[in-house]
């Protein structure tokens, strides 16, 4: 038996908060001393907090977890809803990196204002029909990876053998939203397929003439640098954006030891 101070440094849990849990029975101390007052627990008693513990990080409020002790939720269950919580907990993590560079880029680009310079890096590609096997998403670039993870757990083995290249990304406005797009999510197949399996959607993007084009190196899912390049050599040499066909975006991984990857930019141009 351990007193509520050994049991507090055991635990590394407050005395204030072992008290209330006593308070409000949802851990009793296995012991009382009647004369002294003194609150006991055992060793095993550091297995019950735990699970306490657990359920408060999934985010459960104190008489849920009451009611939860009570029904004996098995392990699996319990290591299923803590990999849902990771999965949450990665998303934000993501997401705030994604705006901690896009922050970075933007300040870089504030200070190179008037000094923009294009040329050798941009070309023009003509593109093939292709056929593509996607998903919709709704969100900005923040969104993109969380999206692609989604998307990479739905398919299938015989369907990623179909799918070598890079993930592609088409960018469409929504009419009446100012801060989400229409993203479509997905990879270019490399032979035919008829019916796309649930819950994915197929569809053949037609052939390009004219793409203006920028890759580059970037540790960022959206480089606002690149696009005012590209935006920029467009309108020095006399183009324009073809209306009515979404710009499309490259990515393609580099080595797990380089936390960046190769993005290309691809829109489509019309001359004036």
């Amino acid at each position: 038996m351990f007193k509520i101070s050994a049991f507090s440094r055991l635990s590394r849990v407050s005395l204030k908060t072992l008290r209330y849990y006593d308070q409000i029975g949802i851990l009793k101390p296995r012991k009382v001393d009647h004369e002294t007052g003194y609150r006991y627990y055992s060793a095993d008693q550091l297995l019950e907090l735990n699970r306490i513990l657990i359920y408060k990080e999934l985010g459960f409020t104190l008489p849920q977890i009451t009611q939860l002790l009570q029904e004996h939720i098995t392990l699996e269950n319990i290591q299923g809803m803590f990999q849902l919580k990771k999965s949450e907990i990665q998303q934000i993590i993501d997401t705030e990196q994604a705006k901690l560079v896009r922050i970075e880029e933007r300040l870089q680009l504030m200070e190179e204002e008037g000094h923009v310079e294009t040329g050798q890096e941009i070309r023009i590609k003509e593109e093939s029909a292709r056929q593509f096997l996607f998903q919709t998403g709704y969100g900005g670039d923040e969104d993109i990876p969380s999206l692609f993870r989604q998307f990479d757990r739905s398919l299938t083995k015989e369907i990623r053998q179909m799918t070598q290249g890079p993930q592609v990304v088409l960018w469409r406005e929504i009419p009446g939203q100012e801060e989400k797009f229409e993203l479509e999510i997905g990879y270019f197949l490399t032979c035919e397929l008829q019916l796309p399996p649930y819950p994915f959607q197929l569809r053949t993007l037609p052939a390009e003439p004219m793409m203006a084009t920028i890759a580059y190196r970037s540790n960022a899912i959206f480089a606002c640098k690149a696009c005012v390049h590209l935006a920029t050599w467009i309108e020095k040499n006399n183009y324009q954006i073809k209306e009515n066909e979404a710009g499309r975006e490259l990515y393609l991984p580099l080595s797990q030891e380089q936390d960046a990857q190769f993005i290309e930019i691809q829109i489509p141009i019309l001359n004036r």
